[in-house]
């Protein structure tokens, strides 16, 4: 499967759980990490945690793993990569004290 219909599944997975200011950053002109970066956030750890679960499961769907998850426990960032894409799903105070999008500011905004 192409990373763009990946991060679309992963998107409408984080969308699904009411997931706060998703931003896709397109990487792949800039890094060998991946081709996306998909970044979101959930008001609670609950909520950051069932968003996790939620591309987890959608993406299983159609037989995509990951290669790793970091972070579940405490649920302050939790880091899914998927080699095509790496989603960073924050809880709200540890995305502005982050700031992953403006250390990726050379990527592009990705429409899916």
């Amino acid at each position: 499967m192409e990373a763009k219909e990946m991060a679309r599944l992963a998107v409408a997975a984080l969308e699904d759980r009411k997931a706060v200011d998703v931003k896709v950053i397109n990487i792949e002109n800039i890094s060998t990490l991946a081709d996306y970066f998909i970044i979101a956030s959930g008001t609670n750890c609950n909520q950051v945690q069932a968003m996790s679960e939620a591309v987890e499961e959608e993406l299983q769907k159609h037989d995509i793993h990951p290669k790793n998850i970091e972070g579940y426990q405490t649920a302050n960032w939790i880091l899914m990569d998927y080699g095509d894409i790496v989603l960073h799903i924050f809880d709200e105070e540890n995305r502005l004290f982050y700031d992953i999008e403006r250390i990726w500011k050379d990527g592009s905004p990705a429409e899916l």
